[in-house]
């Protein structure tokens, strides 16, 4: 009986990684599908014009930038005690 166990517990374990790999490896594909390249043409025309299109299907959302900037800059920053 407490060889049916491990079996049981041995093969549900092995499944639980095999789960967890596949679900690695298909979030690591969706992840580098979505990155853009960037090459050396690239980089020439950020450095000429300062900007680089970029097609992409969900837009920034502009106001939550401006929200997350302004949150960012009105932060009180405490100087170094250097006690360390």
């Amino acid at each position: 009986m407490l060889a049916l166990f491990w079996f049981v517990f041995g093969a549900g374990f092995a499944l639980l990684a095999v789960a967890a790999g596949v679900t690695l490896h298909v979030r690591r594909r969706e992840a580098y599908r979505r990155v853009p390249v960037v090459d050396d043409d690239m980089i020439d025309w950020i450095i000429e014009r300062g900007e680089v299109f970029v097609e992409d299907d969900e837009p920034l959302d502009l106001e939550q930038i401006d929200d997350e900037e302004e949150r960012f800059w009105s932060e009180s920053w405490d100087e170094p005690t250097g006690d360390w």
